[in-house]
C-alpha cells in the first residue's frame, strides 16, 4: 500500500478537500480548504482531479517521508520548502522518489500552505467528503491533526501526473498589508445603530490569537445596539437572539466589542445576532490573515458578490489554461 509518512505533523495539519458541503441542515459545517484558490491550484499542478483531498498546514508545515514515486506541489502561504534539506520552489510541481523528505518549515507571510500529492490523499470519506472537522473528530485521518508517526493512504498516481509548468507570478497570492474583505450587511444589522454599523465598516480590526479554522475574534473598536426588551428565549447580552442560522463567513458581535467571522468549522447556528456575510470569494483571503493582522471591512451588494465569484474562477481557468491542466 503507498503511504505518506509523517515525521512531524506541525503546528496544525489536517487533511482537506473541497468540502463537505449539503449538511446543514444536520447541523454539519462544511469544513474543507479554508483558502480554496490555493487548494485548487495544488491540484492541478499535480494533476489531480478537482475535489482530491491534500494537506492544509496552519503557521507551520509537516514533514513527511514518501514511501514511492510522486508529484508534489505546495501553494497557499509563503513558505520554505525543502526536499532532503535542498530548497525546492513552491508554486510548481515537484518530483519525489521513495525514502525522500520533504519539509514546509515556517511560513513567512500568510497563514496556510496547502501541499498536494499526485494520486490525492486517499482517507476514506465520510459523509461524501475527506475533510477534517475536529472538533466532532471525524473525516480526515482519524478526525484529527496529523502527528508523528502517521501513515496516510495515497490514491493512484494519474496517467497525466504534472504539467512540470510553474504558475505564473500574475495568479499567485498577494499578502497585502491590510486585507479587504467585501461583506454583504444584513441578516441581524438591524440590531447595530447606524453609527456602530458605519463604524464596524470603517474601523481597521486586527486579528487577535483566537484565529483558527472555526472562527477569527478581531479587535479595534466597539459597536452599540439599538435598545429593546430581550425577547423571551434571547439570553441578557444585547447580541443575544432566540437563535439563528450561521451561513460560512458571517460575522457575529458578542457583546459588541469582539466581532467574530464565522469560517469552515463554525457551528450552524446559535444565539448571537449575525451583522452580514463576508463573500465567498474573499474567505481564500481571511484564510491567509495571521494573527496580528489587520483587515477592514467594505460593503458590497449581492451583485457585487456574483461578480467576485465569476472573477474568481475566470481566475482559475487562467491559471488551468497556464498550467495546461486538464479540468477533470
Amino acid at each position: 500500500m503507498n503511504e505518506l509518512i509523517v515525521r512531524s505533523g506541525g503546528l496544525s495539519t489536517t487533511v482537506q478537500d473541497s468540502g463537505r458541503d449539503g449538511q446543514y441542515a444536520i447541523g454539519m459545517p462544511p469544513s474543507g480548504a479554508m483558502d480554496q484558490y490555493s487548494y485548487e491550484i495544488a491540484n492541478m499542478l499535480v494533476g489531480n482531479p478537482s475535489g482530491a483531498a491534500v494537506l492544509e498546514a496552519t503557521y507551520l508545515g509537516p514533514e513527511l517521508e514518501f514511501t514511492d514515486a510522486r508529484h508534489v506541489a505546495v501553494t497557499g502561504a509563503d513558505c520554505a520548502v525543502t526536499i532532503n534539506g535542498e530548497p525546492a520552489p513552491t508554486w510548481r510541481p515537484l518530483r519525489v522518489e521513495a525514502g525522500d523528505v520533504l519539509a514546509a518549515t515556517q511560513v513567512r507571510r500568510g497563514a496556510r500552505p496547502y501541499l498536494a500529492v499526485s494520486g490525492g490523499i486517499d482517507v476514506e470519506p465520510y459523509l461524501g467528503s475527506r475533510s477534517t472537522y475536529m472538533l466532532t473528530g471525524i473525516g480526515g485521518f482519524r478526525g484529527r491533526a496529523l502527528t508523528a508517526g502517521d501513515r496516510l493512504p495515497l490514491g493512484s498516481e494519474q496517467a497525466a501526473a504534472a504539467t512540470g509548468a510553474e504558475l505564473p507570478e500574475e495568479l499567485r497570492l498577494d499578502f497585502p498589508a491590510v486585507t479587504e474583505l467585501r461583506f454583504i450587511v444584513g441578516l441581524c444589522s438591524y440590531r447595530l445603530t447606524e453609527d456602530a454599523l458605519r463604524s464596524f465598516l470603517d474601523t481597521e480590526w486586527k486579528v487577535t490569537k483566537d484565529a483558527d479554522r472555526v472562527g477569527y475574534r478581531l479587535r479595534g473598536g466597539s459597536l452599540d445596539f439599538v435598545e429593546r426588551e430581550q425577547p423571551f428565549g434571547a439570553g441578557s447580552d444585547p447580541a443575544n437572539v432566540v437563535d439563528l442560522g450561521y451561513p460560512v463567513g458571517s460575522v457575529q458581535v458578542p457583546g459588541g466589542d469582539e466581532p467574530i467571522v464565522l469560517l469552515n468549522d463554525a457551528v450552524t447556528g446559535g444565539g448571537y445576532a449575525t451583522i452580514g456575510t463576508v463573500i465567498s470569494a474573499d474567505r481564500d483571503l481571511i484564510a491567509q490573515t495571521r494573527t496580528g493582522s489587520k483587515l477592514r471591512f467594505t460593503a458590497v451588494d449581492v451583485d457585487a458578490a456574483v461578480a467576485a465569484r465569476q472573477e474568481r474562477r475566470a481566475r482559475l481557468g487562467k491559471a488551468r489554461i497556464a498550467l495546461d491542466a486538464d479540468p477533470r
